[in-house]
């Protein structure tokens, strides 16, 4: 597999056409090239709103055998008229139409089915330009800073158990400790664990279903034991904090 087009690659990585061979190769070049892994990075980012909405539906297990079968209903070659043939042997020739039943069911058929088939095929275009048009807007932002008041990172939460996490310095951690990322919705329920960084970088976090959030709802990222809080609260010292907006 080459690499003289990273974007095109980063791209298809992102979203899943790559073969399992092909998506190896790039995890293994990724992390020797550091604009590969750039690529992927924006990539993944660019493609963001398309993974918060778009959601994955199940192929029909029958679809492929359907579609075999209807293949093998006109054998190779069938599409030549007479006339086609005619007008090929004998290009001086006008063509001739080759007689048609009256009841020709496979041709209408046919027909039937490239339309129906460009109708698909239209529908999911426009819905997949509408998701990528679309801007998915958090329900809350919060500017997280440090003790001396720079800003470290940026948390969008967009509520039915997504969050994005987005560094916006490099935070230094031990070999032996990781980031977590921690909310309180209320008092009465305590802080709740967003996630794990486990890298100083960008992340997309999956946490448990939680109340809608709110306007002014704390935010904080902690330096925890390697795997996490072992109390499922935090534990280390706070790396930056900050209280949540509501976007404008």
């Amino acid at each position: 597999m080459t690499f003289e087009d990273i974007h095109a690659i980063a791209d298809d990585y992102v979203l899943g056409l790559l073969e399992r061979s092909d998506e190896l190769a790039v995890e293994a070049e990724m992390a020797r090239n550091g604009d590969l892994a750039r690529a992927v990075a924006a990539a993944r980012d660019r493609f963001l709103p398309l993974d918060m909405t778009a959601m994955p539906v199940p192929v029909s297990s029958t679809l492929w055998q359907r579609i075999e079968t209807r293949l093998q209903e006109t054998p190779a070659g069938a599409g030549d008229t007479a006339g086609e043939i005619n007008t090929r042997m004998d290009p001086d020739r006008p063509p001739q139409a080759s007689p048609r039943a009256a009841n020709d069911n496979a041709a209408s058929r046919w027909r039937r089915a490239a339309f129906g088939g460009l109708a698909a095929s239209l529908l999911m275009a426009a819905g997949l330009a509408f998701t990528l048009t679309r801007t998915v807007e958090p329900l809350v932002v919060a500017v997280l800073v440090d003790e001396a008041g720079a800003v470290q990172a940026v948390v969008e939460d967009f509520g039915s158990d997504r969050a994005v996490v987005r560094l916006l310095d490099d935070l230094k951690v031990p070999a032996d400790r990781t980031m977590q990322v921690w909310t309180l919705p209320s008092r009465e329920m305590g802080p709740v664990s967003l996630g794990l960084l486990d890298q100083a970088r960008s992340t997309r976090l999956a946490p448990p279903a939680l109340p809608r959030p709110q306007d002014a709802q704390l935010y904080e990222i902690t330096l925890e034991p390697a795997g996490g809080s072992p109390t499922g609260r935090p534990t280390g010292p706070i790396l930056a904090k900050g209280f949540a907006k509501l976007p404008r």
